[in-house]
């Protein structure tokens, strides 16, 4: 008799999947926002707001600080914070207003300290409330006066890959809904292709980078929107491969951190065009010092399309960051799909 051999799961098959499906993903979350481009409309025509909060949990709430931010640089009254304070202490989150748009980023749509955020934010009588999330039929996907289910950003990994980056754009397209920017629904309509020309041309970069046992440390800095998607990559490297990963602003790096810098320190840069010298300025610096460097960005080793504009590069940033955090893991033997201490969804 022949016994059937049990297959083992390969460690980090999900989030390889799940990362190099992105292209596809984006291109299905975008065209189920291109659905509700008009309910947008209305709501904000409707809302007469004079604020926007932009809250999540872990990465979703990365993603909420650079969307805060790409809104405040559309001239939008705009600023981010954890699901947790916009619960308990509010007035220290974000201050009262005549009537606040409350934008609210969850994966699973079943995070306790969102639902209860959302709870307090009604009974305050604050404002409205659009959800974005990935999990069709979750309980956040029922409360929001706007409800924006993106189901090709759902995953079986435990760290966000392509949740992350699909509720980020969802996010961008809500910005430029709100703030009549044009160009930027434009620019990210490319995004897909784009990111399909950075998986084929960036992966061996990635390995090489993630699988060198000289790095033990890695620093990711990143300024304006870019800051949240410094520290979003910088978690995914923590929660991939158990490894010391801190994000910075990148001229405040120059300000004490510096002193971490080695050898064995591997500094990735998000370099914007607006501020390309004094970024790259600051990437030179760490080299002097000794430490090995990666730019990411328009001319950089790992370059991004210039066509684009810095806010619709966003995405495109994460996504080298998510493959170097992945290539390390493993080079590590950890299994990115199930992290150390780790769970898909936190309740309390």
């Amino acid at each position: 008799m022949t016994q059937s051999k049990t297959t083992m799961p390969v460690p980090g098959a999900h989030t390889r999947a799940e990362l190099f499906s992105q292209p596809g993903a984006w291109r299905n979350a975008l065209a189920t926002l291109d659905s509700q481009i008009e309910a947008l409309h209305v709501l904000w025509s409707n809302g007469a707001f004079t604020q926007i909060v932009v809250t999540g949990c872990g990465s979703p709430f990365y993603a909420a600080l650079s969307a805060a931010a790409s809104l405040r640089e559309r001239g939008l009254n705009a600023v981010a914070a954890p699901a947790s304070e916009v619960w308990l202490d509010p007035r220290a989150a974000y201050p009262a207003a005549s009537h606040t748009l409350l934008v609210v980023l969850s994966r699973s749509g079943e995070t306790t300290e969102l639902l209860r955020a959302v709870t307090a934010f009604r009974a305050r009588g604050d404002g409205d409330v659009v959800t974005i999330t990935c999990t069709p039929g979750s309980s956040l996907s029922k409360v929001g006066t706007l409800n924006l289910v993106l189901e090709a950003g759902r995953e079986e990994s435990f760290a966000q890959t392509r949740a992350f980056t699909v509720m980020l754009i969802a996010a961008l397209t809500c910005a430029a809904v709100w703030s009549g920017d044009a160009m930027l629904r434009s620019d990210l309509a490319k995004l897909p292709d784009a990111c399909a020309a950075l998986l084929n041309a960036y992966g061996p970069l990635a390995l090489q980078l993630g699988t060198d046992a000289a790095f033990d440390r890695f620093y990711f800095l990143g300024s304006g929107a870019r800051h949240g998607l410094a520290c979003e990559i910088s978690l995914k490297m923590k929660e991939m491969s158990i490894s010391h990963s801190e994000p910075f602003h990148f001229l405040e790096f120059r300000h004490g951190p510096q002193t971490m810098v080695a050898p064995s320190a591997l500094v990735i840069g998000m370099v914007s065009a607006a501020q390309h010298e004094q970024e790259t300025a600051v990437l030179n610096d760490m080299r002097a010092l000794g430490g090995a460097v990666l730019a990411i960005g328009v001319g950089s080793e790992a370059t991004l399309p210039a066509e684009l504009s810095d806010c619709a590069r966003g995405p495109l940033y994460v996504v080298v960051g998510q493959m170097l955090a992945l290539e390390h893991a493993l080079a590590l033997g950890r299994n990115p799909d199930r992290p150390h201490n780790l769970h898909a969804v936190v309740t309390l």
